[in-house]
């Protein structure tokens, strides 16, 4: 067994099959994690783009709202419409506060007896606080923080899982499956969060290096740490809380309004309605928008953004080397004057202006099965 943690962080049960898979730990959301194996970053994003990669998420929070009136009291702090959420469907959406600022963006799954929130490990102990306060005499709330999270992602994720579980090969992109894997009781759902066909398995946190073992035994898959988990998002147009969206910025501006239905954004009742539906019916001022920089050299998080004359235009959020793409990409918000594709803009490095322009996102192609 590897030493133990420093108190102040925690571990997964993968963190010693990560020691022993050679990966470099790195702090990670108050956890020790893997941010990259010995074949390195750029070798496990082609993995992933052309394989299949095995991701360890169990530092995602993982929350389960049942009994009383779970889905309209759920829809008082989100502003998706879990309402007409079908059963074993997910839907992707945000706490928000009351000026439409995004408190955590996160993934609901509607089991029929219960709907299943995945959360991410930064927010997390904030999440359940903030359900707890708001909701908690609503509904039924259990944290399952002895479950583990497995996503596994790429063109041949189904061909792998299918040869455990074979009725999952044919789920539609963000539904949701009970079953085993490797004689497992596992909940599947297909999903991730690379752009690539995939899914994200939860089972109990000691069956989690069964599973995890197995399914690296398979010719197609390698692990993947959290270095490609990054450039496979940031390629992919995927937000990152806490970079790309925060407390400060709202559904709107991130370019998020496609997670919000038309009920909800008719009918309101969730934190920060009224400024979500100002935006929605005259537009944000700023807009989140993909950036390609000329040259090699990628943008990193908060480069100042200015118009091609110099005016201030916003900043960089994430920003690194696209892999597939082979050029730096990057994301940022600028104002909404400047946010149309193909708008020239500057990138202010150690002082100096360097030539880019607004692009379309995603930068790679979006492979999801649609079914």
């Amino acid at each position: 067994m590897a030493d133990p943690a420093p108190q102040s962080l925690k571990r997964t049960p993968l963190y010693d099959l990560h020691v022993a898979l050679g990966a470099k730990i790195v702090p990670f959301s108050g956890y020790e994690m893997p941010v990259q194996y010995p074949k390195g970053i750029m070798a496990e994003h082609v993995q992933t783009r052309t394989k299949a990669g095995l991701f360890d998420v169990s530092h995602m929070g993982q929350v389960t709202l049942s009994g009383g009136d779970a889905v309209a009291a759920l829809e008082t702090l989100v502003p998706a419409d879990i309402r007409a959420l079908q059963a074993s469907r997910q839907r992707y959406t945000q706490f928000t506060n009351d000026k439409g600022g995004i408190l955590d963006d996160l993934m609901v799954t509607n089991r029929s007896v219960d709907l299943l929130l995945v959360v991410n490990a930064g927010c997390k102990d904030a999440d359940i606080a903030h359900l707890r306060d708001r909701i908690g005499k609503r509904c039924r709330l259990e944290v399952h923080a002895e479950r583990a999270l497995l996503a596994l992602q790429g063109p041949m994720a189904a061909e792998v899982l299918g040869r455990f579980a074979p009725a999952c090969k044919t789920m539609p992109f963000m539904s949701g499956l009970a079953a085993d894997v490797v004689g497992v009781p596992c909940y599947l759902t297909r999903s991730g969060y690379t752009g690539e066909d995939g899914y994200e398995i939860s089972m109990a946190g000691d069956k989690a290096m069964l599973v995890a073992k197995r399914l690296l035994d398979e010719a197609e898959v390698e692990p993947i740490g959290l270095g490609a988990r990054d450039s496979l998002r940031l390629e992919a147009g995927l937000c990152l809380y806490g970079h790309d969206i925060d407390e400060t910025t709202t559904p709107a501006e991130a370019g998020l309004l496609w997670s919000i239905q038309k009920r909800r954004r008719e009918e309101g009742g969730f934190p920060g309605a009224d400024v979500v539906k100002r935006q929605i019916a005259e537009g944000p001022a700023r807009k989140r928008v993909g950036i390609l920089p000329e040259g090699r050299a990628p943008a990193r998080e908060h480069t100042e953004i200015t118009d091609a004359t110099g005016k201030p235009a916003g900043a960089i959020t994430s920003g690194g080397f696209g892999p597939t793409l082979g050029a730096p990409i990057a994301m940022g918000y600028v104002t909404t004057a400047q946010a149309a594709a193909g708008t020239p803009l500057q990138l202010v490095v150690r002082g100096t202006p360097r030539p880019a322009k607004v692009a379309p996102m995603p930068f790679v192609p979006q492979r999801y099965y649609r079914g």
